[in-house]
């Protein structure tokens, strides 16, 4: 098994096309030709890390948090960066980060959150736009249905908790097969008059490569007609946090301490308490102090997240109450979940869960 195999497994678990636009994802160091002996999963790629793959006879590191994020201009063993690269160069090891493109999956580190705190009727809390898209054709009415079908089969047409979602209207497409053309249908030089369906559909933007192709092979105009746009319409199915509810009410105070025993943290800080309580729970694993808004406008009863400042405790407004789990408890379960997904893609090889517990903070 090449490398490029287990990464196109990871990318239909996260597309990387959905990864926030300040992040760097996907195969870090390495060739993606690479035969894999073995597969170490970790939430940071750091030098015991590495240590680790070697003494597991691993040459594939998958890490939720990229090793390169900002630019290395150097590689002179001067600090942890460069040291990790260059000793999983020497060692012919790869490292592939999946970081946002795993935040904003649906079935990703927020739904993992949800999951550990057993809370039902989850949804996106930041639904992202612009990553739906529109493709309208053209094709000879007869063969509507057969390229409809195929469409569909690639990616197309699904809605929510729906599928084959397609818009048809039928009129008269005229053209003119000019000297070097190859026409299906008419002669060379004569306006042709076709009965021909228009198709409508949309599709998630990373299935377009895909999509296009099976449009592509299953048209039989030498010269294939369609447009593509972009939507604004939320995608209820990517996006940053997510929101649910507890099957019963909790007190507050039990919650927290029921949150701090679940993500076995040192602390949790946290906002006033209203003496209220604890139904709807919003997440958002890592830095979440940007969807504080988002979770009061959801009506979420408390917000956990990580990373917030002092003055943006301020911000719970009285509508809610912020906790701060830590950086690392909120996304410790990521590589948990990379390695359950991948041991049901691939069965019968060595995908193995670091046991490096990664975090730089400690308690006392």
């Amino acid at each position: 098994m090449q490398i490029k195999e287990v990464t196109q497994h990871l990318e239909a678990l996260a597309p990387l096309s959905y990864a926030e636009d300040f992040d760097n994802v996907g195969l870090l160091v390495g060739h993606p030709e690479t035969i894999v002996t073995g597969i170490l999963v970790t939430l940071d790629t750091l030098e015991n890390i590495v240590d680790e793959a070697i003494e597991n006879n691993c040459n594939l590191i998958v890490s939720f948090h990229p090793i390169i994020f900002k630019g290395v201009k150097k590689f002179n063993g001067n600090n942890y960066v460069e040291r990790v690269i260059i000793k999983a160069i020497k060692n012919n090891i790869a490292i592939f980060s999946i970081h946002t493109a795993l935040d904003n999956a649906l079935h990703g580190v927020n739904n993992m959150m949800c999951e550990q705190l057993g809370l039902i009727n989850r949804k996106i809390l930041i639904p992202q736009s612009g990553n739906i898209k529109k493709l309208v054709t053209f094709t000879p009415t007869a063969e509507a249905e057969k390229l409809r079908s195929k469409l569909f089969e690639a990616g197309v047409g699904s809605i929510g908790n729906y599928d084959n979602c397609s818009f048809s209207s039928n009129g008269i497409g005229t053209f003119r097969a000019l000297e070097n053309a190859n026409p299906s249908f008419g002669e060379a030089g004569i306006t042709h008059h076709e009965k021909e369906t228009q198709i409508q559909v949309t599709y998630p933007k990373h299935c377009e490569r895909k999509i296009l192709k099976a449009l592509f092979e299953n048209h039989s105009y030498e010269e294939v007609a369609y447009e593509i746009t972009t939507l604004e319409n939320k995608n209820q199915n990517i996006g940053m946090g997510m929101i649910g509810e507890l099957p019963k009410a909790t007190d507050e105070l039990e919650f927290l301490k029921h949150i701090k025993k679940v993500f076995k943290t040192g602390c949790v800080k946290h906002s006033a308490l209203f003496n209220r309580p604890i139904k709807k729970v919003a997440v958002l694993g890592g830095s979440g102090s940007f969807a504080i808004s988002n979770a009061q406008r959801a009506k979420a009863d408390i917000f956990i997240t990580s990373d917030l400042k002092y003055h943006q405790f301020y911000e719970a407004e009285g509508k809610l109450i912020l906790a701060d789990i830590g950086h690392y408890e909120s996304e410790q379960y990521t590589k948990n979940l990379i390695v359950t997904y991948l041991r049901k893609k691939i069965s019968n090889f060595a995908i193995i869960l670091s046991d490096k517990n990664t975090n730089p903070i400690q308690y006392i």
